[in-house]
């Protein structure tokens, strides 16, 4: 083989020298192929899986974590919850309709395939600087609505609500924007299927839609940095067509309501070559596989292409033998090919064919069960010694009405309805909370009359300052948004999205983050049951800030007792709870007035984060509280108003601070709720341990908090429309 093909495949001398050694010879071309995608980053995790050991996995509410298609946990009476987060960055910056729609597609597939219907899509995006009239900011403009209309256009398409998500900014996501993906579906708890290749003799069973082209590369192209020369790969992003899926999932959930399946597995990234290997990896088999036999829908297509394409809208399955034909029946019956394309056999080997000519060899553990798992150097990022002593008493003092006028405006804090009006947050009928409405997602299970909630957190600027507090704020603060609607936290699934793993400083900030994680969900008790890591977020050597995007779901018992993130009437007291500490490393202030990152964080207090929850769960079932809602970017100011202008409800609020700009801060394991007995409340949050003062009351058309006053109408006017306005400013 000659060096310039095995380079072109991004495989190292070293592994080029492990793959001679598994197979006795030099590969073919198509084995290189499948060794190139099976040991991408994308793939293998070659570089993370070091970090990824020692995650807490396990709890007595958790099914199935880490290692198969989507983690589950049980959610009472008899149903169970099957999620997970992944990524699809880089095709939605090569092209970002089809990049985010099938980014969607994908994470649909790994959740139906468990055997769930999917209930619920959330998506966390993050995108530069797309303010001015310079090339970067309209090409960020072009890459928010083309990534949101493909995110639209999917979900939609397939009848599943996206109830919520968060977006944000930052130039460090010029170069290489991030689209997180996340989906939930529900099932029976003895009603899960898994990825399992297993019984001599069984059927392999190609069923959906035909094998095209697209995607080709997708997995190695992925596990790249991105230059001047891939940065029009075009051929390496899939084309999605929901339709299809939808069809797909229908025939599905209806074929797993038989008993004639052992397996099933998504073709995701590396299409046919990492979902046989992976289902006969798992089970200890060997495959057979004829691949004249798939679905082909262009002409003159080879083996190779046929087990690299990353076509969508695919399934592998393994079938109990002599129930083919019945299987063909129920995909025929939707319009979607099925084809027996091999057999299982007790060879542990891949065998490959062509017109009955054998193509390729490989047997199947070394490749799927032991990838190269890389040590890379590590070394502690050289700026965080020039910004840990920046405080904002090292720059000219702003009046708050000046800074209360900037964050607001700021689009982190700005309204996202231009991204979730594209979005239908209603079918299905079960969703309790519209996206926009602050705090976490929430769905009622009809069969139960529970409510499993969903919380979305990251800031990437604080993982920036402190990768391992940043990471494990994450966990924290998505929790709380569950807890904040009156859940029980129970479990997370992540999407790990960092630079160049070959650059040491991304390595350590990975670690980091990944031992912040660690810590956080072993303390606040919300293990990992699934997730995602996406590396080479990087372009022309320039790392996005590192951003470990976390999803954390949770359970209320009564799907009535759902509480609010927005205040809800006149004269409810609003009281704050947690401690105020003047916390503004990475905060939106700095940003926004002083365009700084920087600063030290103090570590997460998780007994003081589980006692806040703890009290707001117990508050709320005992009909204490009218709304609850965590409280992050922008502090107190920022939040109160976000809550009065969603509300259309005024606030008078003056809070009794050390200094008068600590209403920006973004101290943690804080939030603001509305009481409505105040003797039985304080006397529950003595009980917990949490300091909760009362800071005010709701009503009037005005929003006041110590020296800030505005006219209620005039910053919803700002909060609710000048999104809007800037994104569209092209149009």
């Amino acid at each position: 083989m000659d060096k310039a093909t095995i380079k072109a495949h991004k495989i190292s001398d070293g592994e080029y020298e492990n793959i001679l050694k598994i197979l006795g010879r030099e590969p073919n071309l198509l084995e290189l192929g499948v060794f190139s995608a099976m040991w991408s980053e994308h793939c293998s995790y070659k570089s993370s899986k070091k970090y990824l050991n020692g995650f807490p996995t396990k709890a007595p509410w958790v099914i199935q974590g880490p290692g198969e298609n989507a983690g589950v946990i049980d959610v009472g009476d008899g149903y169970a919850a099957v999620f997970k987060m992944e990524s699809h960055n880089h095709p939605s910056f090569i092209e970002p309709y089809q990049g985010a729609a099938t980014g969607v597609g994908g994470i649909l597939r790994d959740v139906f395939t468990m055997g769930a219907r999917v209930v619920a899509n959330m998506n966390s995006l993050r995108f530069g600087n797309f303010l001015g009239s310079d090339k970067v900011a309209r090409y960020q403009r072009h890459l928010i609505k083309g990534s949101v209309a493909g995110i639209g256009h999917y979900g939609n398409c397939m009848g599943i609500p996206t109830i919520g998500g968060e977006v944000s900014f930052d130039e460090s996501f010029n170069g290489n924007i991030l689209v997180n993906a996340f989906a939930l579906g529900l099932c029976k708890s003895d009603e899960i299927f898994y990825a399992k290749a297993e019984g001599v003799g069984n059927p392999v069973i190609y069923v959906g839609s035909k094998t095209g082209r697209d995607g080709l590369g997708g997995a190695v192209m992925a596990s790249d940095s991105f230059n001047d020369e891939n940065k029009s790969l075009r051929p390496t992003v899939q084309v999605g067509d929901p339709f299809a899926e939808k069809l797909l999932m229908e025939a599905c959930l209806e074929l797993f309501k038989t008993d004639y399946i052992i397996g099933i597995q998504d073709m995701g990234a590396a299409g046919l070559t990492s979902s046989s290997f992976e289902m006969a990896g798992r089970s200890g088999s060997g495959l057979k596989m004829h691949l004249d036999k798939v679905p082909m829908r262009e002409e003159g297509m080879t083996p190779y292409e046929l087990m690299l394409s990353e076509s969508q809208e695919r399934m592998l399955i393994c079938a109990k033998k002599g129930y083919e034909e019945k299987i063909r029946a129920i995909f025929n019956k939707y319009d979607l090919d099925a084809e027996v394309i091999g057999e299982v056999t007790s060879s542990g080997k891949m065998e490959l064919y062509w017109h009955n000519e054998l193509v390729g060899e490989i047997p199947i553990e070394p490749l799927s069960e032991a990838a190269p798992v890389l040590d890379r150097p590590t070394a502690k990022a050289k700026y965080l010694d020039e910004i840990k002593n920046v405080t904002i008493n090292d720059y000219k003092a702003v009046s708050n009405d000046e800074a209360f006028d900037k964050l607001l405006r700021d689009p982190h804090v700005l309204n996202k309805s231009f991204v979730y009006d594209q979005y239908d947050a209603n079918i299905q009928t079960n969703t309790i909370k519209q996206p926009g409405f602050l705090g976490a997602g929430v769905i009622r299970v009809k069969e139960t009359g529970r409510a499993v909630a969903m919380g979305m957190e990251c800031s990437p600027r604080h993982n920036y300052v402190n990768p391992k507090i940043g990471a494990a704020m994450a966990v924290a603060a998505s929790g709380r948004k569950v807890a904040m609607s009156g859940a029980v936290p129970l479990a997370i699934t992540d999407c790990l999205n960092y630079g160049n793993p070959e650059n040491p400083e991304v390595m350590w900030q990975f670690a980091q983050g990944c031992e912040g994680i660690k810590e956080a969900c072993r303390e606040l008790n919300t293990p990992v049951v699934s997730g995602n890591v996406s590396l080479y977020n990087d372009t022309d050597g320039v790392s996005v800030y590192p951003t470990p995007a976390i999803v954390n779901v949770g359970v209320n018992e009564d799907a009535n007792k759902n509480l609010p993130s927005i205040f809800k009437g006149e004269n409810t007291a609003i009281y704050l709870l947690g401690e105020t500490s003047g916390e503004f490393a990475g905060s939106l202030y700095m940003k926004t007035l002083f365009n700084v990152v920087a600063g030290e964080l103090k570590d997460v207090d998780y007994k003081q984060e589980r006692a806040l929850w703890d009290l707001v769960i117990e508050a709320n079932k005992n009909d204490i509280l009218e709304f609850a809602n965590s409280i992050g970017t922008g502090g107190v100011a920022m939040t109160l108003a976000k809550m009065a202008c969603m509300s259309g409800i005024g606030a008078t609020c003056s809070c009794d601070f050390e200094d008068k700009r600590w209403v920006f801060d973004e101290s943690f394991s804080r939030a603001i709720v509305g009481v409505k007995d105040e003797d039985k409340f304080k006397s529950l949050a003595q009980k917990y341990g949490v300091k909760a003062v009362k800071i005010g009351v709701t009503g009037s058309n005005k929003f006041e908090i110590n020296d800030i006053k505005r006219d209620l109408k005039q910053i919803k006017e700002i909060y609710l429309n000048e999104f809007t306005r800037l994104v569209k400013q092209d149009d």
